[in-house]
């Protein structure tokens, strides 16, 4: 086992599945054929991954692979704040697995808690994102931290947009985008012996962040990580995605502006905010460069005028 958390903390819940026997290895590689036949999937969310001997994991998945003669994309949950054992299970696994980028969700966590005091410069820093981009599953929340579970350490509301531009619109990671924060969501449970009522609400602009991700979000990145509270970043776009390409400023603190490059084959173009927090129109100079701006707190998408019909 690779963590030594509780000894090895292989019973999980109380549950334990005896993977050094031979009959339980031979019944989930039959479980998965089964799966895979029934189903039709092309992949696995593999949980609680830091519970189970990574060879099993090594084997189970080449098995999948050798008998439909295909690779499957797996994302694997193995809950640890610390980007290098992240990347001890990845080399233990041989790169067969996505993990789920842990410290990223702590790093939002502490940067919605101190907001201002928070250095946004620092957000990637020790996460996988930062080291292995593409086994890093980026997310916000999930069921895990939501309100009234296990893991329970939800970012507070003010920073989601913020934090969803940072996962959905730039080229590193694999974003995972949690159900409720699209549509909502209203439940009820128990803290302290008394009934708790919790609603989630959507995020703002998420909506528009994603189609921008479809449609925009391509190209040469540019970074303008320059100040404690706003930074942000552009995506050049690319030839074979009309009107592609898009200015992202975002900021913890008050509102602030930011001449950032898109790329000369924007010139003369005008953009605007498509998450509609700013109201003025930004023309690209003959260097391809604006002046873009964003509100306290919050986070601007900056497009051309011209793709805002793919949002109608």
């Amino acid at each position: 086992m690779l963590d030594g958390e509780k000894g090895n903390y292989d019973y999980l819940m109380a549950n334990d599945i005896e993977l050094r026997n031979p009959n339980v290895v031979e019944e989930l590689k039959w479980w998965g054929r089964w799966y895979i036949d029934t189903a039709k999937i092309d992949g696995f969310r593999l949980d609680a991954l830091k519970h189970i001997n990574p060879d099993f994991i090594n084997e189970w998945i080449g098995h999948l692979k050798d008998h439909f003669k295909k690779d499957f994309f797996c994302i694997g949950e193995s809950w640890k704040n610390d980007a290098d054992y992240l990347l001890k299970y990845i080399d233990a696994t041989q790169g067969r697995i996505q993990l789920i980028d842990v410290p990223l969700h702590f790093n939002f966590l502490e940067a919605s808690l101190k907001r201002n005091e928070y250095d946004m410069r620092c957000i990637f820093d020790n996460t996988l994102l930062k080291r292995k981009p593409d086994r890093a599953i980026t997310f916000i929340d999930n069921q895990d931290t939501q309100p009234l579970q296990a893991l329970e350490s939800p970012v507070d509301y003010w920073f989601k947009p913020l934090a969803y531009s940072l996962i959905l619109l730039r080229e590193q990671g694999i974003p995972c985008v949690f159900y409720p924060t699209l549509y909502g969501a209203k439940y009820s449970g128990h803290a302290n012996g008394k009934e708790v009522f919790i609603e989630l609400n959507s995020v703002p602009s998420l909506e528009a962040m994603l189609l921008t991700r479809k449609k925009l979000a391509y190209g040469q990145q540019r970074d303008y990580f320059d100040h404690p509270n706003t930074i942000g970043w552009t995506r050049e776009g690319v030839n074979d995605k009309p009107l592609s390409g898009c200015a992202i400023l975002i900021t913890n603190g008050t509102a602030g502006n930011k001449m950032m490059e898109v790329g000369k084959k924007h010139s003369k173009k005008i953009f605007v905010d498509i998450c509609g927090s700013r109201k003025e129109k930004v023309k690209i100079d003959k260097n391809g460069c604006g002046e873009f701006f964003v509100n306290d707190e919050s986070v601007s998408v900056w497009i051309n005028e011209e793709a805002v019909k793919f949002f109608k």
